[in-house]
């Protein structure tokens, strides 16, 4: 293990933990952290990250675990949903980590991230918020798209492999700025 390792360990575990006191300011606040590991890989000449991607898989194992520990203190349709959909993303990590095929990550989207960070921005914004199953489908169905664009862009057509962070976050910013 590399010190550059380690600390990106360090800064990513203590960026998970909030989210067991906050849960919506720490769940952003973890998934922030999360994305800054990219650019502490690039800033930092502490002796690499050999295999990024089966660390950061690791790492979001943390983070996960923590939304979890929250996700069990709710009730109803928001648990029984949060615990499958962890369960899920949970086969594929095993799964990555058994074959190293990142397109697996594209069968197993990590919806329980964005259905934690939904749920906990309604408990924050509408207390007393009622699930019915139709509502969780139309949720699902919308997390479900929205991050399986993500995994795509990461792994299925991996439009930042090859690319320091820096350089990422300017091809975003033309993408998002470009006009016609």
């Amino acid at each position: 293990m590399t010190l550059e390792v380690l600390v990106i360990a360090v800064i990513r575990i203590a960026g998970s933990l909030p989210v067991l006191r906050w849960p919506l300011a720490g769940g952003i606040l973890a998934v922030l952290i999360d994305l800054s590991d990219l650019l502490l890989r690039d800033a930092l000449d502490l002796g690499g990250v050999p295999d990024y991607q089966s660390l950061d898989k690791w790492l979001d194992q943390v983070y996960m675990a923590c939304f979890l520990i929250v996700a069990l203190r709710w009730e109803g349709l928001e648990r029984r949903v949060a615990i499958g959909l962890f369960a899920y993303r949970l086969v594929g990590f095993f799964l990555f980590e058994l074959t190293h095929e990142r397109s697996l990550l594209l069968l197993f989207p990590n919806v329980f991230e964005f259905w934690f960070l939904a749920v906990a921005a309604l408990h924050r914004l509408r207390p007393g918020f009622s699930w019915t199953a139709a509502r969780v489908g139309l949720a699902l169905i919308l997390l479900a798209g929205l991050k399986e664009a993500h995994e795509w862009a990461l792994h299925g057509g991996r439009i930042f492999d090859g690319v320091t962070s820096l350089e990422a976050l300017d091809r975003v910013w033309r993408w998002l700025t470009e006009s016609g």
